[in-house]
């Protein structure tokens, strides 16, 4: 995160916040499953593996090895590390969620639910450094230890600031997810269509941000 250039950290703000804004409509609609925290995903499936809840454990599998598709997908259409790369993986996630509000607008649920999990392992390959996720922008357990490390640098003086762009991320994050929940009350996963937009408004301004 530090090493982003100022509109670079911008983008990824917004970014975090549209990941908490879609995983707070999945978390509501879902009732306690993530759309893009696989780690908490995860942890459900292993307890329900050993408590023997089959069904729950097949609804996670299939969420999980949607995820690891949609971030597949998203490096294959990434194919780099500049804009151009970045506003592809921006659109490719926009069409993902208008398909979702689509699915859900006719009854397809868990069509819409797997959509949108295929769209939160794809933003993780907007930011690629070496191939690899640059930037975490739909999970923030990294970006917290990252931020207690940092504090821990300020308390020491060694760097007074390095810990900002972790606390405006993992805030970032927490500000989408509120709004996503009180968009949820109001219409549903019909909210996703703001998602949609935001995702596509992204990619444009991405493609036409700076040459690559």
């Amino acid at each position: 995160m530090r090493a982003l250039a100022p509109l670079d950290r911008g983008l990824a703000l917004l970014l975090a916040g549209l990941a908490g804004y879609v995983d707070s409509l999945g978390f509501l609609q879902l009732g306690g499953v993530f759309v893009s925290f696989m780690s908490g995903n995860s942890t459900r499936l292993a307890a329900n593996l050993a408590s023997g809840h089959w069904l729950a454990v097949g609804h996670l599998a299939a969420i999980l090895a949607v995820f690891v598709l949609g971030s597949f997908l998203g490096a294959l259409i990434a194919g780099g590390e500049g804009a151009r790369s970045r506003s592809r993986v921006l659109l490719f996630e926009g069409l993902l969620l208008a398909c979702a509000a689509l699915a859900a607008a006719f009854g397809l649920t868990p069509l819409a639910i797997l959509l949108m999990v295929a769209a939160m392992g794809a933003e993780n390959s907007v930011f690629l450094r070496n191939g690899e996720v640059g930037v975490s922008l739909t999970y923030m357990t990294g970006t917290l230890v990252k931020l207690g490390q940092a504090l821990a640098a300020a308390a020491t003086g060694l760097d007074r600031t390095a810990y900002r762009p972790y606390l405006a991320l993992w805030a970032g994050l927490t500000v989408g997810a509120v709004l996503g929940a009180l968009t949820y009350q109001w219409l549903g996963l019909a909210a996703l269509w703001p998602a949609a937009g935001l995702a596509v408004t992204l990619s444009v301004i991405a493609r036409f941000s700076r040459a690559a």
